[in-house]
């Protein structure tokens, strides 16, 4: 490696803010210029099967110390916003008639894992309610009243311990004719160890694979109808103003669904308490951007095959009622990441690991290193990358930054 490009890493590894061009991934060796092994440690399978409460309790019995630090991780980031883990869990019983009215199976199987997990069920509810509980501001400064909210927490017993860039990418512009969907989940480094596999069975033999936070029904997954779904938080105005169905809540809920148009009539047809993305695809050869909001719901066609998209609203109408955004958030660049890839199609699995790969950005790439400078409250990293083959029923999975990790198979 020569020496100008070492130092450039060295730059926005430790502070820097990097460049913004976008190209093939660089960081395949480390700050003292030797290979980087790529092994992996992958996060815990947890299979469930079953009616819905005991398929929950299955998997609460299974995944009790990373639930426990889920609570952890979440009391202490609703703490540097400003909320107890109590104040949280109050905000949460809010959302608990409308997964009812939603889905009563779902809500059984949440029940499920708090006895699972030895837990109360308003902890678990507040786990799938994050999104909505998080203020649209965050990540930004901490909170005035965070140092008292953590010391509330602590007199309680609680513990203490930019987003996502996804890509879809159709038979037309694939090398191999498959439908491919992928994902690099950005979030606090710290709940890269709260993080586990679940694959579920319900009671009418359907099947999903899900990755997922511990405690939440779902987040980036596929199911037997090769289907699949990832996420990207989005922000707007009126997140949480009222209750809606919590976004984790809704993945799990589409992931019951056969196909594309499916998926975006059951999100139309549903009220939503906070903003995200949807990004959907399907084995038949279709796909979608389903831009969530309080408000309404956009879809997003594909364009020549290709669907990309990160965590700021490309629907105008929605875009009117964002929140303004963070740096940290590095939005816009990893999107014209995204788009450069995707404009090389056609695409195979190795071309979408290489964008999940990609550290050209930086401190802004789609392949983001944690900032040692920032608070560990605001510390955004990819915390684990995934490529899904939707024909063929399949997940590869980085169960860490994956520029230093292998993809490791996964069969539904």
């Amino acid at each position: 490696m020569e020496e100008v490009q070492r130092n450039q890493i060295l730059a926005w590894v430790f502070g820097g803010t990097g460049r913004y061009a976008c190209g093939p991934a660089q960081l395949r060796y480390n700050v003292r210029n030797q290979p980087v092994e790529l092994t992996s440690r992958m996060f815990p399978i947890i299979a469930t099967a079953g009616a819905p409460r005991e398929r929950g309790r299955q998997y609460g019995a299974q995944a009790r110390d990373r639930i426990q630090h889920s609570i952890a991780s979440y009391a202490r980031l609703f703490a540097f916003c400003g909320l107890t883990w109590g104040e949280a869990q109050v905000k949460a019983a809010r959302y608990r008639d409308v997964i009812a009215a939603t889905s009563p199976a779902l809500l059984e199987e949440m029940t499920g894992i708090a006895e699972g997990a030895g837990v109360a069920e308003l902890e678990i509810l507040a786990l799938n309610a994050r999104t909505e509980i998080l203020p649209p501001t965050y990540p930004a400064e901490p909170s005035p009243a965070w140092s008292t909210a953590r010391e509330r927490n602590r007199a309680a017993g609680v513990a203490d311990w930019g987003e996502c860039t996804a890509l879809a990418v159709l038979p037309a512009a694939s090398r191999d004719g498959k439908t491919w969907l992928a994902q690099n989940w950005d979030w606090i480094g710290a709940q890269r160890a709260a993080l586990v596999l679940l694959r579920v069975t319900d009671e009418h033999g359907r099947q999903l694979l899900t990755l997922t936070e511990a405690g939440m029904l779902a987040k980036i997954g596929l199911n037997d109808r090769g289907l699949g779904v990832c996420l990207n938080i989005l922000r707007s105005v009126d997140d949480g103003q009222a209750p809606g169905v919590p976004v984790h809540v809704l993945l799990r809920h589409l992931l019951g669904c056969a196909d594309v148009a499916a998926a975006s009539a059951t999100a139309r047809s549903l009220k939503h308490g906070a903003s995200s993305n949807i990004l959907v695809a399907d084995r038949g050869a279709h796909a979608a951007s389903i831009e969530l909001s309080p408000r309404s719901v956009a879809v997003l066609a594909p364009r020549s095959g290709t669907l990309a998209h990160t965590n700021h609203f490309l629907d105008t109408g929605q875009a009117l009622h964002a929140a303004a955004l963070t740096p940290l958030a590095s939005t816009e660049q990893r999107l014209a990441c995204a788009l450069d890839h995707a404009a090389r199609a056609p695409l195979g699995k190795d071309d979408i690991v290489a964008l999940l790969r990609d550290t050209s950005g930086g401190a802004f790439a789609v392949c983001r290193f944690p900032d040692p400078t920032l608070p560990q409250e605001v510390r955004i990293e990819t915390v684990a990358g995934v490529v899904m083959d939707l024909a063929g029923l399949v997940m590869w999975v980085a169960p860490d930054v994956p520029a230093r990790v292998a993809f490791d198979e996964i069969q539904l």
